[in-house]
Order: C-alpha cells, then structure tokens, then sequence
C-alpha cells in the first residue's frame, strides 16, 4: 500500500472509532440505566418487605387485645395483598436483573469492537511508519549515492 492510501485509510478508521466510541458510552449509559432501575426495585422490595412485617405486628398486637373477626379478616386480606405485591415485585426484579445483563453484554460487546478498531489504527500506523522509514532509506540512500558520484567526479 501506499503512504496516500493508508493515510486516507487512517482517516476513515479514525471516524469509525469516534462512532463506534459514541455507541459504547450510548451501551454503557443504557447499561447504568437498567443498573439504576434494577437497585429502584430492590429497594422498593424491601420497603414492601419491610411493610409488611411491621403491619404483621401491628395486627399481633391488636390481636391480644381482642379484635373482631371481621376486622381480622380484613387485616389479613390486606396482608395477602402486599404479599402478591412483593410477588410482583420480585418478577420485576427478576426482568430487570436480565434486562441489567443483557446491557452489560451489549456495552462489553462494543467495547471489543472499539477496541478491534483501535487495533486496526494502530496497525495501519506501524504500516504508514514501515513506509515511511522505506521512504527515508530511499532518500538517505540516493543522497549517499549522489555523494559517491559527486566526490568520483
């Protein structure tokens, strides 16, 4: 290849790693997004949790001072409910968690594709340094050569 060639190659490369850089931070900001909602859900699983066991208390303790059966029953209803809740909150969890993996992976992923590109660069570099250091010995070597016939003559 010629010095024009891997210089205009260069180039080219340069702006397929400024994208491929855009589309990895793009990876990684998704990545910390899902990370972001993933430690919201736990959060929110164990405040719900946390409800719960207190609202458990509260009927065990009214319980000793004699409650109603109706009033009873209504109290565990309601905790039935924040159980399917905390169900429900541990499916989502359980979606973010994969969600939270499945972008790791893609942002891992376009990380080995800037860094092939990367690669790439520095290759075409030591190229355009191997044509340059022929091109030097070329000039130095016809100037030794000049030098010879100048001093023959």
């Amino acid at each position: 290849m010629s010095r024009v060639e891997v210089t205009k190659s260069l180039k080219q490369l340069a702006t397929v790693l400024r994208l491929e850089q855009d589309k990895e931070q793009s990876a990684l900001q998704a990545f910390k997004t899902a990370q972001d909602y993933y430690q919201q859900q736990r959060a929110k699983l164990t405040s719900l949790q946390q409800y719960r066991l207190e609202y458990m208390r509260q009927i065990q303790q009214e319980g000793g001072n004699g409650v109603g059966a109706l009033h009873y029953q209504q109290r565990l209803s309601f905790v039935g409910k924040l159980d399917k809740a905390c169900e429900q909150q541990g499916h989502i969890i359980a979606q973010s968690k994969m969600a939270v993996d499945q972008r790791r992976g893609q942002w891992l992923a376009q990380q080995r594709r800037r860094q092939a590109v990367e690669k790439l660069i520095e290759k075409k570099q030591q190229s355009l340094q191997i044509i340059d250091n022929r091109l030097e010995q070329q000039m130095m070597d016809e100037l030794a050569i000049q030098r010879l016939r100048r001093n023959a003559m």
